[in-house]
């Protein structure tokens, strides 16, 4: 496969497809209103994907070690996780006027509008991180309860949720700043951050967990310690590069100075964005209270299966993500047609990898829940909920790309309208009528997730055809 020669003025770049793979991860800097679209999304995807990558990983070698501790050292992860979502929501619908806003200064020529911005942002990620913070860490063990653990899973959890609760400020920072980043089109900076956060947390989590040399044998807690520190090393990488001038975005202290009118336009495109990422996330917790009426076992299950999901889906949202920078710094260059023709780009590159993918995951569902578990019953619900949920994978794939051309515009409240529809009112109900009514248990709630999301799917591609997403102003 060849690709187009860049456009004049970028830099000279190797023609054929695996050159531009690696030219992508050199970090220089093309003008992405420009190149031609196939060149575009390659070279901000392949950093992307591996900067995904190595978040899901964040997850998935957490559940592994911890996984040997016991059904209930799982069961932590997994009710932990599902109230940490609403921290991600947070700081994931910040990102999305990170994106937006970053990307469009950049398309618009403006590099010192697009560092005040992402000081602005750094502002408002550090105030609401301690704010939740503080509320979430103080009652963990309350909300484990809420969340319908049983009385081993809270003492067990217990300091495991109040560290990543009230450490949330190295998620809510890392995912800013790596949206500012992938804005600007500095996606290799967002891609080594995450690799060296990664690379901290897996040499440490089996030794905080088990003890090994030197260190102490803190079962669950030490994965959370671990977490926590490979984060923050990756927090300040993103804060020593900010400092610097190796990227596109130069942040200096006069930009770190709060900017009321700034923050308030920040936030007009934030919180439909923050509102649409709880939609999504608080469905998920519902999804665990109604699993949560099946056992321990089906809740560890459905852990581990979504765990491996997730790992797959990651590195799908790179894909999403560069179509997502892509729209913001066309728009931001006045080129709505070609905003358009990098969606739909993407989401057919999407759709063919996590389709491949799907179809592998359903082969091999035993096989890869049984990496995590030995124990019979966890492994049949594991198998069963993966299996399930990986048969909309190509559905998944195309809906991604379609949300993200519409935050990517600033357009945070068209997705935040289709999950409220399409989760709340659909995914949480269907759920629980097939979990208990129906009598399906466990099956019931894996059965939901793919019905639910090819809905918002089909709904998404019928809103993005009608346009208005380019008419939107951030």
């Amino acid at each position: 496969m060849s690709l187009p020669a860049p456009t004049s003025g970028a830099p000279v770049a190797p023609r054929t497809f695996w050159h531009v793979v690696l030219q992508s991860l050199k970090g220089m800097q093309y003008d992405y209103t420009r190149e031609s679209l196939g060149r575009a999304v390659l070279l901000l995807a392949v950093p992307m994907v591996l900067e995904m990558i190595m978040e899901s990983l964040f997850a998935v070698a957490d559940v592994f070690w911890v996984s040997r501790l016991g059904t209930d050292a799982v069961a932590v992860i997994g009710i932990t996780e599902s109230v940490m979502t609403l921290v991600y929501a947070v700081a994931i619908g910040i990102s999305f006027a990170a994106t937006a806003i970053v990307s469009r200064r950049i398309g618009e020529r403006a590099p010192e509008r697009a560092a005040h911005a992402a000081g602005q942002i750094v502002v408002i990620g550090v105030v609401a991180a301690a704010a939740i913070g503080i509320a979430l860490g103080v009652y963990a063990g309350p909300i484990l309860q809420l969340m319908g653990a049983s009385e081993n899973v809270v003492v067990l959890g217990t300091d495991f949720a109040r560290i990543m609760l009230g450490g949330n400020a190295t998620v809510f920072l890392i995912y800013l700043i790596n949206a500012v980043f992938r804005g600007a089109g500095d996606a290799v900076i967002a891609m080594r951050t995450l690799w060296l956060a990664n690379a901290l947390n897996i040499a440490l989590g089996p030794c905080l967990i088990f003890g090994w040399g030197p260190f102490p044998q803190w079962g669950v807690t030490g994965a959370a310690v671990a977490t926590n520190l490979g984060r923050g090393l990756g927090v300040v990488y993103q804060l020593w590069h900010f400092a610097g001038n190796r990227g596109r975005v130069h942040v200096r202290l006069r930009h770190l100075r709060p900017h009321w009118l700034e923050i308030r336009a920040i936030m007009a495109t934030a919180w439909s964005g923050i509102a649409q990422l709880l939609i999504s996330t608080t469905s998920w917790v519902g999804l665990f209270k109604i699993l949560a009426l099946s056992g321990s076992a089906a809740l560890a299950g459905y852990t581990i299966a979504i765990r491996v999901v997730t790992f797959a889906l990651m590195p799908a949202w790179g894909l999403a993500n560069a179509g997502a920078t892509l729209v913001g710094q066309n728009l931001g260059a006045s080129k709505p047609e070609r905003a358009d023709a990098a969606i739909r780009l993407t989401a057919r590159y999407n759709m063919l990898v996590l389709g491949i993918i799907g179809a592998a995951f359903i082969a091999l569902a035993q096989p890869l829940v049984g990496v995590f578990t030995a124990d019979a019953e966890v492994l049949r619900q594991g198998t069963r909920a993966l299996w399930i949920v990986s048969s909309a994978f190509p559905l998944y794939a195309a809906g991604m790309c379609l949300e993200a051309a519409f935050n990517g515009a600033g357009d945070t409240w068209t997705p935040t309208r289709l999950n409220f529809f399409c989760l709340w009112l659909g995914q949480i109900p269907l759920a629980w009528v097939l979990a208990e009514p129906a009598g399906l248990g466990a099956l019931g709630v894996f059965i939901a997730v793919p019905v639910s999301f090819a809905a918002l799917t089909v709904w998404s591609a019928v809103l993005f055809r009608r346009g208005r997403w380019k008419e939107r102003r951030v």
